[in-house]
């Protein structure tokens, strides 16, 4: 789901399987065997979506306003799955894609201000059938692109007729300020073949863009605080 890898130019793995029967088949017969999996991986975002709703619901109760300016979800597709198993050198299974890759299936938290994003983020994990995998803040250490945001790996359990099943997600926080530049700086240069002298040119601008609207953030943050506490 992260927007904010820097740019690259890759070739399809997927093309050199054209002339390859036997590889061709190995992807058909992994995309026939995705069914179930992927309609597990659509009941953890719900499961996650559900989870944050309530946490919206219930804080706007006690302080009249909502945290969670809005959700958005993504589910990878096998192609893109089968794509990373490759590129990984794991095992084109799908025991391997639970074990191995951890961002197949994603949400997206939108948050009206930076402290909404850690109260959220500990909301959920303090819940008793939530298990966190990973943690990278972004907010307290950008990346090098200027990128900001609040990832979380957590382990959700759902219930399907006959069994519990432990799924994996990527949660990502971010304020609207952080989901602005992310998607525009996506935008501008995803699989953009730009030449090295524009790279640089817009990586600088980028870097300072993130610069402002990380101090946005600061400043309607103070407000907020100013507000609450006069």
């Amino acid at each position: 789901m992260d927007n904010s890898a820097p740019l690259k130019i890759q070739r399809d793995p997927l093309a050199s399987l054209m002339g390859d029967a036997a590889s061709m088949q190995s992807f058909q017969e992994f995309y026939a065997s995705t069914n179930d999996l992927m309609s597990c991986y659509r009941c953890a975002i719900m499961e996650i979506e559900t989870k944050f709703r309530v946490l919206d619901e219930r804080f706007s109760l006690v302080h009249d306003r909502n945290p969670i300016d809005n959700i958005q979800s993504r589910l990878k597709k096998p192609q893109s799955i089968y794509e990373k198993l490759m590129r990984k050198q794991l095992p084109i299974t799908i025991k391997s894609v639970e074990n191995n890759l951890f961002d197949v299936a994603g949400v997206r938290v939108v948050c009206s201000f930076v402290d909404d994003i850690y109260m959220l983020a500990d909301c959920l994990l303090q819940q008793d059938d939530i298990t966190l995998i990973k943690r990278k803040d972004y907010i307290q250490n950008p990346k090098e692109n200027g990128y900001r945001s609040l990832h979380l790996i957590v382990e959700v359990p759902i219930f399907l007729q006959n069994e519990k099943k432990l799924m994996k997600v990527e949660v990502q926080l971010r304020t609207i300020a952080m989901e602005f530049w992310a998607n525009l700086e996506h935008q501008l240069r995803y699989k953009k073949e730009l030449s090295p002298q524009i790279i640089a040119q817009t990586s600088e601008r980028l870097q300072e863009c993130a610069r402002l609207s990380s101090v946005l953030d600061s400043q309607m943050q103070d407000i907020k605080d100013m507000i609450e506490n006069a």
